[in-house]
């Protein structure tokens, strides 16, 4: 069964980009590789998420191009991460927007509720989701890093698509 209707071929760009990127759960399987946690395991503790939710997600985010799966080892067993593609890179900015568009507008329930995104670059936060409102620099996951109190007292660098090396 379908999760919703398929609007991949709609006369609107939008529709077309919300035909992947509209479901919640596959924005915040996104942050979580974004963070460089890409490991099925990792990323349904972080979530809090079933594993078939999570699975679906994740074929959908493969089948679409946004993520692709790379073979590491685990004490002798072989298995498959997953790891940001060129595709998925560019999602950067929508993730972004999101992210301060709620800061801007939503309470925060807790001081490590807050999610900021830092030009890495000039070490600036910015209320931009492609240009640093401080130095003009175009974000890119490059040079782009998160701070979530939740997860680090420092802000954390972005995982890029050549970040784990070539996906299988």
């Amino acid at each position: 069964m379908p999760l919703r209707s398929d609007w991949s071929q709609r006369n609107c760009s939008m529709a077309r980009g919300l035909d992947i990127l509209g479901d919640p759960w596959s924005i915040l399987v996104l942050r979580e590789v974004f963070f460089g946690n890409g490991r099925f395991d990792a990323m349904k503790d972080r979530l809090e998420v079933a594993d078939s939710v999570l699975t679906k997600r994740l074929a959908g985010l493969v089948e679409s191009g946004l993520l692709a799966k790379k073979a590491y080892d685990d004490g002798g067993r072989s298995r498959q991460e997953y790891v940001l593609t060129p595709m998925g890179e560019d999602a950067l900015p929508v993730l972004n927007a999101v992210t301060i568009w709620a800061e801007k507008h939503l309470p925060a329930p807790s001081d490590k509720a807050h999610l900021y995104v830092i030009h890495a670059g000039c070490g600036n936060p910015t209320t931009s989701a492609d240009t640093c409102t401080e130095c003009g620099e175009r974000l890119t996951a490059a040079n782009t890093s998160w701070h979530s109190r939740a997860r680090s007292e420092q802000p954390i660098p972005l995982s890029t698509a050549s970040a784990k090396g070539s996906a299988a």
